[in-house]
């Protein structure tokens, strides 16, 4: 079976990836490269590791997390559809079964907020693992007095993580940020469809989602 570490060792997966983060930011978009895809695709599989989920799933969950922002390569616009294709070709390749290769489609396919769903249980663990990497080192800016919005966000969030409590059926985003340098309004105001979107991806494993800033539980 086609693991994580094939993905790794990819050639092709691993010049994408790193072309599209070059992209991104010649763009000026926060990181979106290694560290991030990382993060995801150990996040997404223990989501449904905790969960209880079988670890061939937890194993599709972390391979859809590393190749969710492949489409960047090829545009900003509609990357999940666009690196829903791409990671068929690739996985096809591969000689994954179709029925593995149609979960992690989806799920790539479905990440962006701008349109998409948990219309699985990887697009679900996928949607929250991508939605709660908020954190200063994503920020590629280095002049505080040129932040614009997301920068000041992303910066002032000095920590954030997920806590999953499969007893309570509870899946909690815990984010710290430094309010000398953003608000929680400002918070919301870039990240309120994420968090509605990070609700239903909940909602779709039978999980209630919290959400807690500077100790103060928001939701």
């Amino acid at each position: 079976m086609i693991t994580l570490k094939d993905l790794k060792d990819n050639k092709e997966v691993s010049t994408y990836i790193k072309k599209a983060n070059e992209h991104l930011k010649a763009m000026g978009y926060t990181e979106h490269g290694f560290r991030h895809v990382n993060l995801v695709a150990t996040l997404a599989g223990k989501i449904l590791e905790q969960l209880n989920y079988p670890k061939r799933d937890q194993e599709l969950a972390s391979m859809a997390g590393y190749l969710h922002d492949i489409g960047n390569v090829i545009s900003r616009h509609d990357h999940g559809q666009s690196g829903a294709l791409l990671s068929y070709y690739i996985l096809d390749k591969l000689g994954m079964e179709p029925e593995e290769i149609a979960l992690i489609i989806s799920a790539i396919g479905n990440h962006e907020e701008q349109y998409g769903h948990a219309v699985n249980h990887i697009a679900a663990s996928l949607i929250l693992a991508d939605k709660s990497d908020v954190h200063r080192s994503r920020v590629r800016n280095k002049d505080i007095s040129t932040f614009d919005i997301h920068d000041r966000v992303n910066y002032g969030a000095e920590h954030s993580s997920l806590v999953i409590n499969s007893e309570e059926k509870t899946i909690t985003m815990v984010v710290n940020i430094d309010l000398t340098i953003t608000t929680v309004m400002e918070y919301f105001e870039i990240f309120l469809t994420r968090m509605v979107m990070c609700r239903r991806a909940a909602d779709f494993l039978r999980c209630n989602f919290g959400l807690i800033i500077n100790d103060s539980r928001l939701l």
